[in-house]
């Protein structure tokens, strides 16, 4: 079953590799590093993707681990301010500007690492106007649209993790990306 999907993701980055996108548009605003694992359901053009995930994110260095159940590593992505590289699990590597047009390019799905850097930690990312931003009765940001996405923020446990957003719903156009963090490492308010 491994198998047939790493193929599968190898298959989907290869038939994509020449497509281009425009690159988002973000200011140069330095967002807190943090480390966090979790998972990721994304669905989109009919189809649906799930894996574990690991997020490492420095001002100026950002590594991605999308990986199965049991722990095989399907893609490592690596944005480092000179372009971003995916490496998939049959070791092929595909680059882009960004992580945005890669993630799109090679998986069919666009992950959004630019402003969900900031949306995981419960903020606005700078560098465009939200259009709508509702707030809960604590006033942290209940659901935020900006950029052509809207984010529901699900769940803000009280005492864990210095409050920060444990569950990110994300849709954009036909595109929707569930995003649970089960664990923050390292620096947390």
């Amino acid at each position: 079953m491994i198998g047939i999907r790493a193929t599968a993701i190898a298959g989907v980055l290869l038939a994509a590799a020449c497509a281009t996108a425009p690159e988002p548009v973000i200011s140069d605003a330095p967002s807190t590093p943090f480390d966090l694992s979790g998972r990721v359901l994304v669905r989109y053009d009919g189809r649906a993707f799930s894996s574990g995930l690991r997020w490492q994110h420095a001002a100026e260095r950002t590594e991605i681990w999308l990986s199965s159940p049991v722990g095989t590593v399907l893609a490592h992505i690596i944005d480092d301010g000179d372009g971003a590289v995916l490496t998939a699990a049959d070791e092929r590597q595909y680059r882009a500007a960004s992580v945005e047009s890669l993630t799109r390019q090679a998986l069919g799905w666009e992950l959004p690492v630019a402003r969900l850097k900031f949306w995981v930690r419960g903020e606005v990312a700078p560098g465009s106007p939200p259009d709508a931003i509702v707030r809960g009765s604590d006033q942290r940001i209940a659901r935020l649209e900006q950029a052509g996405w809207r984010i529901d923020f699900d769940h803000y446990p009280a005492q864990e993790y210095g409050g920060l957003p444990r569950r990110l719903n994300l849709m954009r156009g036909s595109q929707e990306i569930r995003l649970v963090i089960d664990t923050w490492r390292g620096r947390v308010p």
